[in-house]
């Protein structure tokens, strides 16, 4: 081993270190690879943003992609073919049609959250509404559509204040008919909560209905004018599941379930309640 001078060892040490360091990192790349689609309601954004983060600290090898909108608006991306592992619902219509088209994985559906429909507007905005029994008073107001939960639930509520008619499906309820039926010059319809929250906290209706988990973070800008009974809105339940994903493979599916583990464990719950959440769903 005469032959092998200092510089040559040292160069030997760092090509070995170097091929090293390539094996380590291939094989770390190629499990960071196993990414899960997360289909949300709009309402859950911010909440799964920050469980993901908690999430990724202990399994930093699993990419989560967020996928939100309203609970509808995911259920057709599901139903027309979109690679979803977990489904994480605002209502129970939209759990109730994926297991109907047997694309929930058998014995994942639970419930895990509960929220209230709230009426809100600009602090200090000088409005004359109290809640839904005089929103009509509004110059302008912001509302989720009919297929939209919040929207839905909104309209159940207006419907059992005696303000709409009864009907067999709330959800064919425009916003048109609302604005005729109360004689409201301006409904800006929005297609998820999300865009709701912000079209009042903008400034750019007067008042909106909303869930409650929603203030979180705009406490400072909106005042609630009404919590809405469940009474009048029925139970705003939040399901989630697992999704039948025929692309998965097993540790695509290992993944999903180790992430929908911890949204359902005591940890999560404390976050889910820092962000205004019930989790008591009894």
């Amino acid at each position: 081993m005469k032959w092998l001078n200092k510089n040559t060892v040292w160069y030997i040490a760092v090509i070995v270190l170097i091929t090293v360091g390539f094996v380590g990192c291939s094989k770390r790349e190629e499990y960071k690879k196993t990414e899960i689609n997360v289909f949300l309601a709009a309402s859950l954004d911010n909440v799964i943003m920050d469980l993901t983060e908690k999430f990724n600290e202990e399994n930093p090898d699993i990419k989560i992609n967020l996928n939100a909108d309203s609970s509808a608006t995911l259920l057709t991306q599901i139903k027309e073919g979109a690679s979803c592992d977990i489904f994480f619902s605002a209502a129970q219509n939209q759990m109730n049609e994926l297991e109907e088209e047997h694309l929930i994985k058998e014995g994942t559906r639970r419930d895990v959250l509960n929220n209230q429909v709230v009426v809100v507007t600009l602090k200090n905005s000088n409005t004359k509404v109290t809640g839904l029994s005089d929103i009509e008073k509004a110059e302008s107001i912001a509302l989720a559509g009919a297929n939209v939960p919040v929207g839905k639930y909104t309209r159940e509520a207006l419907i059992n204040i005696g303000k709409l008619e009864k009907v067999e499906d709330v959800s064919k309820i425009t916003t048109k008919a609302i604005s005729e039926k109360l004689r409201i010059t301006e409904i800006n319809e929005q297609d998820n909560v999300s865009k709701v929250l912000l079209a009042v906290a903008e400034g750019s209706c007067e008042v909106g209905t909303i869930y409650y988990s929603d203030l979180y973070g705009y406490e400072d800008r909106l005042e609630i004018l009404e919590t809405v009974s469940h009474d009048l809105t029925g139970n705003v339940t939040y399901p989630i599941c697992l999704v039948e994903n025929e692309e998965a493979d097993e540790a695509k599916k290992k993944a999903s379930e180790k992430f929908y583990e911890f949204i359902l464990s005591e940890e999560a719950k404390k976050v889910f309640e820092q962000y205004y959440f019930d989790t008591n769903t009894e």
